[in-house]
């Protein structure tokens, strides 16, 4: 399966995804989002899989959404709209049957940190940062980081790090 915003490789049980928008940090775009929702369902069904690890590289997990396309966005309510949606994909990562890992490195922002909140496992780097800058462009996280980082994190925390990026 070739991808062009993920390199997936498998091999002993584990198959690695690895984010690979460098220039963009990783950001979240379409493409990725429906690269990673095909190839969710390609490791649901593959016996040989028995746990996944999500990576970017050594400088950034995911930077969060795209912004540049954002920017084309005219109703506030569309800010949370990327097809395929991305907490039907991160739902759907949680769900996974298998152990889902999250090897972080650098930033893990917005719908980055999002991505990480949805798997099951969380190793982070010593240069990995983690935040929900929505609230600095007048939205909240919206693929589930209002749910998961609370359950995760503590309410007073997940608060202090939502409502000041």
């Amino acid at each position: 399966m070739n991808f062009d915003t993920i390199i997936y490789e498998k091999g002993r049980g584990i198959g690695i995804v690895k984010l690979n928008r460098p220039m963009k940090m990783n950001a979240l775009c379409n493409e990725l989002l429906r690269e990673l929702n095909m190839l969710i369902d390609n490791i649901k069904k593959d016996d040989e899989i028995s746990v996944v690890i999500i990576t970017g590289d050594e400088k950034c997990f995911a930077s969060g959404a795209d912004i540049n396309e954002l920017a084309g966005v005219v109703a506030l309510i569309d800010a949370h709209y990327i097809e395929p949606s991305a907490p039907y994909i991160f739902n759907k990562i949680e769900k996974l049957k298998k152990p889902v890992i999250a090897a972080i490195s650098g930033p893990a922002l917005g719908g980055g940190c999002e991505l990480a909140l949805a798997c099951d496992i969380r190793i982070a780097a010593e240069n990995a940062t983690f935040g929900q800058p929505e609230i600095g462009v007048g939205i909240v996280p919206g693929a589930g980081g209002t749910q998961r980082l609370p359950r995760l994190n503590g309410l007073r925390e997940s608060q202090r790090i939502a409502l000041h990026g």
